[in-house]
């Protein structure tokens, strides 16, 4: 059995195989299908073609040195798996011609490269620069549970100061489009949201045109301290509303019910969201409108709620 090096998450360039492995053993690998050819001058090993991390290095590894992973896939890698993890994403300077493939997205634009990280030997535009890139041009579900992760891999008193650096180069961003739209969305984002389920749930009701909860609210009993902690809330109104993802509710049912009629008890009203929400939010439209006093739509939809995440 031909032993295989590493390579960069799997990917190869052909030539260094060929001056590791020989020319012959290098056929032989191939032929017996270990390495499957990525392009003319890249080799993937074979159990390994489906993985992210592999297809970005193959990416990179054919473009060349110059080369970044930019968007879904640098904002994936760099922990917010909100993002989609394929196609990959890679991006070249405007001087360079590239033809993109299947499964390989070629962006050109210039990039300070300041930018540039490297993370598990991959080079990426930082977080922050993808996220803001994500925010402007990106699905808006999306783009938020992004924008929402990454804050979140902050600690708190420093996001501030990151929506701030966001802010500024959404706006600096050569391209006008969606400069707006990236502000929207990036004054909903807060770090709070513990899945992008609940960041979806929050766009749909800040996009549909009503007032925007409070994320995380606490409640604290008469001696200060926190009995619960609400996933969105209206304090002024003591409204609540709770997302209750399968995974997290399934069994919880009758302790949900317990704790709902608890916050009744202090005064609270709680609507209760769940998936088939976010694909048919007219139920929850209509009980937002009843218990918030207004119908919404001073937005409705205008940045593209699209509740497939």
């Amino acid at each position: 059995m031909i032993s295989l090096p590493e390579g960069l998450h799997g990917a190869h360039l052909r030539t260094d195989l060929q001056a590791h492995l020989g020319r012959a053993r290098l056929r032989a690998a191939v032929e017996d299908g270990r390495l499957v050819s990525y392009s003319r001058t890249v080799l993937v090993v074979r159990e390994r073609m489906t993985d992210t991390r592999t297809l970005a290095a193959a990416g990179l590894l054919m473009a060349g040195p110059d080369a970044v992973l930019t968007g879904h896939t640098a904002t994936y890698l760099q922990g917010c798996t909100a993002a989609d993890s394929t196609p990959i994403h890679l991006l070249l300077g405007h001087d360079r011609k590239f033809r993109a493939r299947p499964g390989l997205v070629v962006h050109n634009s210039n990039y300070d490269p300041s930018d540039v990280v490297v993370v598990e030997g991959l080079r990426c535009l930082c977080l922050e620069a993808s996220i803001g890139e994500l925010l402007c041009r990106a699905r808006s579900s999306t783009a938020l549970a992004c924008a929402d992760q990454a804050l979140a891999l902050v600690v708190e008193e420093h996001r501030p100061t990151v929506k701030a650096d966001l802010a500024v180069r959404i706006a600096r961003r050569p391209d006008p489009r969606g400069r707006r739209r990236g502000g929207f969305l990036l004054d909903l984002a807060t770090g709070l949201p513990e899945s992008p389920a609940e960041s979806w749930l929050l766009l749909m009701v800040a996009d549909r045109g009503f007032p925007v909860p409070v994320p995380q609210f606490k409640i604290h009993n008469l001696l200060g301290d926190e009995v619960y902690r609400l996933d969105f809330a209206w304090p002024d109104l003591r409204l609540a509303l709770e997302y209750d993802g399968y995974e997290a509710h399934e069994n919880r049912r009758t302790a949900d019910a317990a704790r709902d009629a608890d916050l009744k008890r202090r005064g609270w009203k709680v609507i209760r969201a769940d998936a088939s929400d976010l694909r048919d939010p007219t139920r929850l439209f209509r009980c937002l409108s009843v218990e918030l006093g207004v119908s919404g739509g001073s937005t409705r939809g205008a940045w593209g709620f699209d509740s497939r995440g």
